[in-house]
């Protein structure tokens, strides 16, 4: 994970980037300890069928009825566990992590017919087919979070769970990443004209340039140079909430002169 200059324009605050790294994970793994049945290379570490993380970081986790993490856990009420989300990067580039978030607490088996009905409210948000195996080959863990820890390009935060709910939610967080392929794949003129922001020792025809990230205050760049990686936010004039806004704001950037001081480029790291 590439480290952004501490000298940048704002960011959102570290427990908004919690709750959007939380729910916008791509992968997550349970960490329970050594458990009998389970490779003792992965150290009790294992990897949901599917997870559904919500804002209060009260995640659904989908595991085989028979997998030996889902029968020590009906041995007892509740089994401590670790939950990581791992945030990657939608578009290939060599360090393609974007953010970890740890959520410590506990996790239960809900009992079949609550699982269906949780299986279903799922499928409303996000529709998967292998939702259709949980009451039949598949159980669902419900976990009870205690505390929530974040590391990303920023920095690092520790939180309560309600503290995560009570941030205020990120508005590209469901539709940020197709929004970042579409403008590499598709506009490679406005990523031609964003790169005029970049630190001058940045801005080389042989450096591979990705657009990484977008929040309501900016815009994250990855360039990837054979010295290493470097990530640059380029901050947006005003705070934008809806994609119409943010397609706006970037043509705007594209547009701008560099020397213009409207948004406070990040130099090299």
């Amino acid at each position: 994970m590439a480290r952004s200059c501490p000298h940048q324009p704002p960011v959102p605050s570290p427990a908004e980037r919690a709750r959007a790294t939380a729910v916008r994970a791509s992968g997550a793994s349970l960490i329970a300890g050594p458990l009998e049945g389970c490779d003792p290379e992965e150290g009790g570490r294992v990897t949901p069928v599917l997870h559904h993380v919500p804002a209060s970081g009260a995640a659904t986790l989908q595991l085989a009825a028979d997998h030996p993490l889902v029968t020590l856990t009906r041995t007892r009420e509740y089994l401590p566990v670790m939950l990581e989300l791992t945030d990657t990067a939608p578009l290939p580039v060599r360090q393609p992590v974007r953010g970890l978030v740890w959520v410590a607490g506990r996790v239960r088996v809900l009992p079949t017919r609550v699982a269906r009905r949780a299986a279903l409210r799922i499928a409303a948000d996000s529709a998967d087919e292998r939702l259709l195996d949980v009451g039949h080959s598949d159980v669902l863990l419900r976990m009870d979070p205690g505390s929530v820890v974040l590391s990303d390009a920023e920095g690092t935060g520790t939180f309560t769970p309600a503290e995560v709910a009570a941030a205020a939610p990120d508005p590209f967080v469901s539709c940020g990443d197709s929004w970042l392929s579409h403008l590499a794949l598709a506009h490679g003129s406005l990523l031609t004209g964003l790169a005029r922001h970049l630190p001058p020792a940045l801005r080389r025809p042989e450096h591979t340039l990705v657009p990484l990230g977008v929040d309501r205050l900016g815009l994250r760049l990855r360039v990837e140079t054979d010295r290493g990686d470097h990530d640059v936010r380029i901050g947006f004039s005003t705070p934008v909430v809806c994609s119409r806004m943010l397609g706006a704001e970037v043509r705007r950037l594209a547009e701008l002169s560099p020397a213009a001081p409207a948004h406070h480029p990040a130099a090299e790291r």
